[in-house]
């Protein structure tokens, strides 16, 4: 194991964890330069035991024991260790969860690959709130969801505050950019998915009703926050369903909506 004491900020072996509270600059950084950033100890050994390659690891020295299991099996990657505020100097936030790692970003998989033998995708448009990206990646793998398809303004799966919400999940269950937005729909269609539309419709199926007689492959769609799914999204859809509400509600968090959704339709 390579330990690297640090003793300024300015040090530039730590370029990759300059900056990390900066969204605009971070998600157009890290997919240019295939990294991204692991955050807490737990969230590392789940991106290691996905098969995921650190580029280094960042920690205080208090948390140097917690991470040596990790580090001394990438004899390669160098273990930076300073002080707390050093750390809080670099990545712009008190570093409190144990360590940080940055990690080989994996080559991104295809729609094609990802729905192959799927019979439950969940499809997010323009989710832009990294942290509703990592709770519906948390629930659809708690919930058993086989792949996960985003547009292309979706917000990052692997951006740091995304994999800290999913508890790592993003490493667990598959996922792919669709590119040609909504065009790509077809492609799920090709293979043999119904479309269902999660939105507030005149014509809209309650969910009860819908996942009584479920599809053999079905493929869930959510829109953004605030919106909800596009017209074109929508007119790519084979259906629509709702969540049934009380008291008025006539909407949840769109995190929310899929935990509900993915857990009315495991049986698909």
């Amino acid at each position: 194991m390579t330990v690297v004491e640090i003793s300024s900020a300015d040090d530039p072996a730590l370029a990759d964890y300059r900056d990390l509270t900066d969204v605009a600059l971070r998600s157009r950084t890290e997919p240019e330069r295939g990294l991204f950033i692991a955050e807490s100890r737990f969230v590392v050994e789940r991106a290691i035991e996905a098969g995921l390659e650190p580029r280094s690891f960042l920690c205080s020295e208090k948390w140097m024991a917690s991470i040596e299991p990790f580090a001394a099996r990438w004899p390669d990657a160098p273990v930076f260790v300073g002080s707390d505020a050093v750390l809080e100097e670099v990545t712009g936030f008190h570093v409190h969860r144990g360590a940080l790692a940055a990690m080989r970003r994996p080559e991104l998989r295809t729609v094609a690959e990802v729905i192959a033998g799927a019979k439950r995708v969940a499809v997010l448009e323009d989710l832009v709130n990294h942290t509703n990206v990592g709770a519906v990646f948390r629930s659809a793998a708690a919930m058993g969801v086989d792949a996960v398809l985003v547009s292309p303004r979706c917000a990052d799966p692997l951006y740091r505050r995304s994999i800290r919400v999913s508890m790592g999940s993003v490493f667990q269950v598959p996922w792919a950019r669709v590119d040609d937005w909504p065009a790509g729909l077809g492609e799920l269609r090709e293979a043999g998915f119904v479309v269902a539309a999660l939105a507030l419709a005149d014509d809209a199926v309650p969910l009860d009703a819908f996942a009584a007689d479920l599809p053999e492959r079905l493929a869930l769609m959510l829109g953004a926050e605030g919106d909800g799914l596009s017209r074109a999204a929508m007119e790519g859809a084979d259906v629509v369903v709702r969540i049934p509400m009380a008291h008025g509600v006539d909407s949840l968090n769109v995190a929310a909506a899929s935990a509900v959704a993915f857990w009315a339709t495991r049986g698909a």
